[in-house]
């Protein structure tokens, strides 16, 4: 076998060395693998036409060095571990032990944070999805709000190239402020209303005010998976308290000092109960008494189909105790990223600066844009019309669980996005049924999938079921509660009470709330 190597006399370097420094070369490029034979130093030395002297010289540096082996007998071969590997083995033994070193003196602070679910990781496996709070993706005003963009683009000045008031349009605050009075019984002043980028940015600026490691917080028991997680990544410390079908147990808060309390009174979430006005006003007079604020979470009290809802808790509130969290994520869109927070007096300058730090403030278009829908009624007009095809989803759904299971329980019912379907005897388990009905191309969510978090002493998880049904047409809705009932009717335990229920009777009638 005869090597590409080309020795030339008149280079400066020796024969030998020119040998040796081709060889090393072939072998370290691959071009002579690892386990090859080399050429006897006979063979070489005629290829070469040089002495064999020459090339035996040059091959016991090779071997000396690592790079050929001899076996006795047979002929010298290409080593298998050759010294480069050892030693960028070493080296990246030492980077790495280097990098340890590094990063356990910039360890960060002990952090407990964990993340709420809100994308559908299934989604793209499912014929019919109940995700929980999710808008009808048809029903966004589309046309209107191209219209709008475009008027505010062509006015735009320096409104794009220029950082606006981290509290957001002024114009949007102005319109919020201006609604309040009306639909929620709040009385407030725009400089009260700081414009945030959804619920989860409002509460990170309230526990950055309010909490700090180990500083009691009260949450429901069910709670909203996003407050509970975020508290907890500031250090609280938690006490959950338990709901029952009148929502917040307010017998049961505790009596020395609280920070603050997260509640959800006009829908809770995400049992669906709407705290009652006795409940409303001891909550105030609790918060009061032991110096808590309380974190009112409205966040979707647009949705309300039976009778006229209750003043919001902050309409309620003489004392500047509570703190008013709203959201446009499912009366428009979460995409949107827009929400507000209306905070008592003493604490605008400091919620304005913490909103500062994090980011600045919104983008100033959709800002511009949602200040004028607002302004103009189109808002309203597009609640109306959205509610009303939310309500008759809703009714769809019941309709289809009671054709299909009888007279199921099911609660929430009054309002919001969703409804809770609790299991009857005999039924798999609330995950158990999740993961079955996932199989068959249908997504009903347990508590934990669904948003919410439950601490121990509540008992709704094991056999409750989240359903959302704002952005599921009826027709997927009665594909959907079929597919369920044939999956559950191969099931042998669950004796299915499949009726013929003419459409026209579904009605809130025998609904339980």
């Amino acid at each position: 076998m005869e090597i590409p190597v080309i020795l030339n006399p008149e280079a400066r370097g020796s024969l030998q060395s020119q040998l040796f420094e081709q060889l090393r070369s072939l072998i370290l490029k691959g071009k002579l693998s690892p386990g090859t034979m080399v050429p006897a130093t006979r063979s070489l030395s005629r290829q070469l036409g040089v002495s064999r002297n020459t090339v035996l010289l040059s091959y016991d540096r090779l071997i000396a060095e690592g790079y050929l082996e001899t076996r006795r007998a047979v002929g010298t071969f290409v080593s298998k571990s050759l010294p480069e590997e050892t030693l960028r083995i070493k080296s990246e033994a030492d980077h790495a032990i280097e990098v340890r070193r590094r990063q356990a003196l910039r360890q960060p602070l002990p952090f407990r944070g964990r993340a709420h679910r809100i994308v559908n990781p299934n989604r793209s496996k499912l014929s019919c999805d109940f995700w929980v709070g999710r808008p009808d993706p048809n029903s966004f005003p589309i046309k209107t709000w191209r219209r709008l963009m475009n008027k505010h683009l062509v006015q735009a000045g320096t409104n794009l190239t220029e950082y606006r008031d981290p509290a957001g349009n002024i114009s949007l605050r102005q319109a919020i402020a201006d609604r309040m009075g009306p639909a929620r019984g709040i009385s407030v002043t725009p400089e009260q209303v700081i414009i945030v980028t959804g619920c989860q940015e409002a509460l990170n600026i309230v526990a950055r005010l309010l909490i700090g490691t180990g500083a009691p917080a009260v949450v429901e028991n069910p709670s909203y998976q996003g407050a509970a997680n975020v508290f907890e990544s500031y250090g609280a410390d938690l006490r959950p308290i338990p709901v029952d079908e009148r929502g917040l147990d307010v017998s049961k808060l505790p009596e020395e000092q609280v920070r603050v309390a997260y509640v959800t009174p006009s829908h809770q979430y995400p049992v669906g109960s709407t705290l009652p006005l006795d409940r409303r006003l001891k909550l105030l007079e609790w918060a009061w008494r032991v110096g808590a604020y309380i974190i009112e979470d409205d966040y979707d009290s647009d949705f309300r189909y039976q009778g006229s809802p209750l003043t919001a808790l902050r309409g309620l509130d003489e004392r500047g105790c509570v703190i008013y969290s709203a959201t446009f994520s499912k009366a428009i869109g979460a995409g949107l990223r827009l929400g507000y927070l209306i905070v008592p007096k003493e604490l605008v300058r400091h919620a304005v600066t913490v909103k500062t730090l994090l980011n600045n403030g919104n983008a100033w278009l959709e800002q511009a844009v949602l200040a004028e829908f607002l302004a103009s009624g189109k808002f309203d007009t597009h609640v109306r019309r959205i509610r009303k095809l939310y309500l008759s989803r809703r009714d769809c759904l019941i309709g289809e669980l009671r054709r299909h299971f009888g007279n199921v329980k099911v609660s929430g019912v009054n309002g919001g996005m969703h409804i809770l379907w609790h299991l009857p005897p005999g039924f798999p388990p609330a995950c158990e049924l999740q993961q079955m009905a996932l199989e068959a191309g249908v997504g009903i969510y347990c508590m934990d999938d669904g948003g919410a978090r439950e601490f121990p002493g509540s008992d709704y998880g094991v056999s409750t079921i989240m359903l959302g049904y704002s952005s599921v047409t009826e027709e997927a809705i009665r594909l959907g509660i079929a597919r369920i009932a044939d999956m559950l009717g191969e099931w042998q335990e669950i004796p299915l009470h499949r009726t013929a229920i003419p459409e026209s009777t579904v009605s809130l009638a025998g609904f339980s709330n």
